[in-house]
């Protein structure tokens, strides 16, 4: 390595290119910003300004509450874990991925009491509703929450 070959690191350096600075430069005089005209000019409106018409965002309509803390949960079947485990096999989050029922996890998994349920399976998973707690049990399994 000698002095003709350093550069510097990737993303460091901006860019040269100097807007506004004359007509040979092929960006010089308005700059881009055309002639004159409200946006050609500085304390151009905010973005989303349209002129004093209402906006778009204040028009379209905002109902109800998004709690920001909400969780949210991938739902399977207990049908689903009766066709693609045996009897006996441990359900939890990490075999539920290996064997691609689910793609991820978002804040969890919660198993629903859809369909039938014969085998004895040892579930671990986040939540589970009445009836699939009541449909694993049943079977003679048993269910822990993580």
């Amino acid at each position: 390595m000698d002095l003709s070959n350093l550069k510097p690191a990737e993303g460091s350096k901006q860019s040269s290119f100097r807007k506004g600075r004359g007509h040979g430069s092929g960006n010089g005089k308005t700059a881009g910003y055309g002639h004159k005209g409200q946006k050609a000019r500085s304390g151009a409106p905010r973005p989303g300004f349209e002129g004093g018409q209402m906006p778009l965002y204040r028009r379209l309509p905002k109902r109800g509450f998004n709690n920001r803390n909400r969780k949210e949960f991938v739902g399977i079947n207990v049908s689903t874990l009766d066709k693609r485990f045996e009897d006996g096999a441990v359900v939890d989050v990490k075999a539920l991925l290996d064997m691609k029922i689910i793609k991820e996890t978002l804040d969890g998994v919660k198993i629903l009491g859809n369909g039938e349920i014969n085998k004895k399976l040892t579930v671990k998973v986040n939540a589970y509703s009445e009836a699939a707690k009541q449909k694993i049990e049943a079977a003679g399994g048993t269910c822990e929450v993580l």
